[in-house]
């Protein structure tokens, strides 16, 4: 993670930019994946990367690592395919509530995605406003940081944190006041 922020290829170079593609393909790959399932995701990505080539000058290397502006470009994305996502959200929210969801605590911990989401917190995230929810997914898929986030989405630094933590009361109020971040199931 910090290793991309210490060396920083030339992004108008074309080599400079394979090794920006090779260093982040993966995870970009892995969050847009989790947002929209695995069909949308090499669609997206492949669009990501594109604009991130075309756009190539416009980024400032001061503001952002290139790992963060490609989550910013990927999370956009995302936004247009935001219905498939809802979609998804809302067919998990549709499942029986009495499903064995034993791990759904360690799951979430470690992937919020679609898949792998229960049916009560994958309704609650698909209720979430669309700044609330990109926030929240950033930092459970990505592992972004607030300053990483606020550059992604060119917002200030608190609002990240408030848009994070209206996120979780609204998780914790649908959900029964369990956290699922926490090993406790309600």
């Amino acid at each position: 993670m910090t290793a991309a922020a210490v060396h920083q290829p030339d992004l108008a170079d074309p080599e400079g930019f394979g090794e920006i593609f090779d260093a982040h393909f993966g995870e970009i790959h892995r969050y847009v994946a989790q947002r929209l399932g695995p069909d949308d995701a090499e669609d997206v990505v492949a669009e990501t990367f594109l604009t991130a080539f075309r756009k190539r000058g416009q980024y400032d290397p001061s503001r952002a690592s290139a790992r963060t502006w490609l989550y910013g470009i990927a999370t956009n994305l995302v936004g247009k395919h935001r219905r498939s996502e809802t979609r998804a959200l809302r067919a998990l929210d549709r499942l029986p509530r009495d499903r064995d969801v034993q791990g759904l605590a360690e799951g979430v911990a470690v992937r919020v995605s679609a898949q792998s989401l229960g049916p009560s917190l994958a309704g609650a995230i698909s209720r979430l406003g669309k700044g609330d929810r990109d926030v929240l997914l950033l930092v459970a898929l990505a592992g972004l940081s607030h300053e990483e986030i606020a550059s992604a989405l060119g917002i200030p630094y608190g609002t990240v944190g408030s848009r994070l933590n209206r996120a979780r009361k609204k998780l914790r109020k649908a959900l029964g006041g369990t956290n699922p971040m926490e090993g406790e199931h309600g």
